[in-house]
C-alpha cells in the first residue's frame, strides 16, 4: 500500500489572517508531504505493507515507521479540525462541553493552557473514551496520538514550532488564541457522535 498526501478541505490561503498561506505552504506542502514520503519509504519490508494507517499507528514499534504514520494521521486530523467558517459549538456538543467543563469559555481556557503549557513538540487534544461522552483535554509529545491508546480524538491543535513560527515567531500563546477563530465545530460534533476512529471522515 502506498499513501498519498490527503487533499486539504480548503485552499492554502483560506485560513488567513490567522494562519498564512506561507505557513500552509511549508506546513502542509513540506512537512506533511515529507511525512508521507518518509512513511512510504519506511513501510517497505516492514510487514505493514498491506495495513491501514490506523493499524500501523496502533501496532508499530516506536521509531520511524510509527512516527511518520502518526504524523500523517495527526496532520490530516488537524487540517480538518479547522475551517474558515467558524461558528461555535451547538446542540449535543455544546451540552457535552458544558457538562464536562462547566462552560464553553472554561473549556477553551483549559485547552489553551494545555496547548500553551506543553513543553517541546506535540499536540493538544479534546478527546473522549469509547462509548462515553465524558470529555477531557490531553497533550501528546512528538508524534504520539490518542488513537494509539484507543482514545477517540475530537479536536487537535498542532503545537510543534513549525505550525506557528512563520506567523507568530516564538509567541505560541498568540497562535493558540488565533486557533479559536478557526475551529471546525461541525467536525468536532461528528467525532463526538462516533465511537470509531474518524480518519476516514478526516481524509
Amino acid at each position: 500500500m502506498s499513501f498519498e498526501l490527503p487533499k486539504l478541505p480548503y485552499e492554502l490561503s483560506d485560513l488567513e489572517p490567522h494562519i498564512s498561506k506561507e505557513t500552509m505552504e511549508f506546513h502542509y506542502g513540506k512537512h506533511h508531504a515529507g511525512y508521507v514520503d518518509k512513511l512510504n519509504k519506511a513501510i517497505k519490508g516492514s510487514g505493514f505493507e498491506d495495513k491501514t494507517l490506523e493499524e500501523i499507528i496502533i501496532n508499530a514499534e516506536p521509531g520511524g515507521l510509527f512516527n511518520n504514520a502518526a504524523q500523517v494521521w495527526n496532520h490530516t486530523f488537524y487540517w480538518h479540525s479547522m475551517t474558515p467558517k467558524d461558528t461555535g459549538p451547538e446542540g449535543d456538543l455544546e451540552q457535552a462541553i458544558r457538562e464536562n467543563f462547566d462552560s464553553v469559555d472554561r473549556f477553551k481556557e483549559t485547552f489553551s493552557e494545555a496547548a500553551k503549557g506543553h513543553f517541546g513538540s506535540g499536540w493538544a487534544w479534546l478527546v473522549k473514551d469509547k462509548n462515553s461522552k465524558s470529555l477531557r483535554v490531553m497533550t501528546t509529545k512528538d508524534a504520539d496520538t490518542p488513537i494509539r491508546q484507543g482514545i477517540i480524538p475530537l479536536l487537535t491543535c498542532d503545537v510543534w514550532e513549525h505550525a506557528f513560527y512563520i506567523d507568530y515567531r516564538n509567541d505560541k500563546a498568540k497562535y493558540v488564541e488565533a486557533f479559536w477563530n478557526l475551529v471546525n465545530w461541525d467536525f468536532v460534533a461528528q467525532n463526538l457522535e462516533s465511537n470509531e476512529i474518524q480518519f476516514r471522515k478526516a481524509s
